[in-house]
């Protein structure tokens, strides 16, 4: 008797499921550290590493936005849509799919960069650079940047073709 549902056994789409999500969290790792290079580059004034581990309540906001950043960049692979059923190298290497969440995360990137830069100048009593003279502030500044990340790598990973 023929079952109804795929014509692959269950274990070997779990196997692929699984090996598309290490791919894709592999993809965005990448996309967030180009990500944290891009803000080190755009706030040299402060020095994020040394100030953050001055502190044992910034060091742990950092490793708490690490952690979101990993939830949502693992929880977006996951739900991905993706098609089961076409050549195995396609549905790995699928470059719109891929280029959709570049250039999803880029343009995410810049239009953040620009409504920070936005804020920074229609706020003119509230300066930026002071954050650098409190490890916590600067623990905070960074977490927020690893959440900022996490939520748009999420939304390019679930984003429909």
């Amino acid at each position: 008797m023929y079952e109804l549902g795929l014509a692959i056994p269950f274990w070997l789409t779990v196997i692929i499921s699984m090996a598309k999500t290490i791919w894709l969290v592999l993809i965005c790792t990448l996309l967030a550290w180009l990500g944290v290079r891009v803000m080190d580059a755009l706030t040299p004034h402060i020095p994020k590493r040394q100030r953050i581990g001055e502190s044992p309540i910034a060091t742990g906001l950092f490793i708490a936005g690490f952690f979101i950043l990993v939830g949502l960049v693992i929880h977006g692979a996951i739900t991905a849509p993706t098609v089961v059923g076409g050549p195995l190298l396609q549905y790995f290497f699928d470059f719109r799919r891929l280029g959709l969440l570049a250039m999803s995360f880029l343009i995410s990137l810049l239009i953040g960069l620009a409504l920070f830069y936005l804020l920074d100048k229609i706020t003119p009593k509230i300066p930026f650079t002071s954050i650098k003279k409190s490890p916590e502030a600067v623990g905070v500044y960074v977490f927020g940047y690893l959440v900022f990340f996490g939520l748009i790598l999420h939304a390019a990973l679930t984003t429909e073709l």
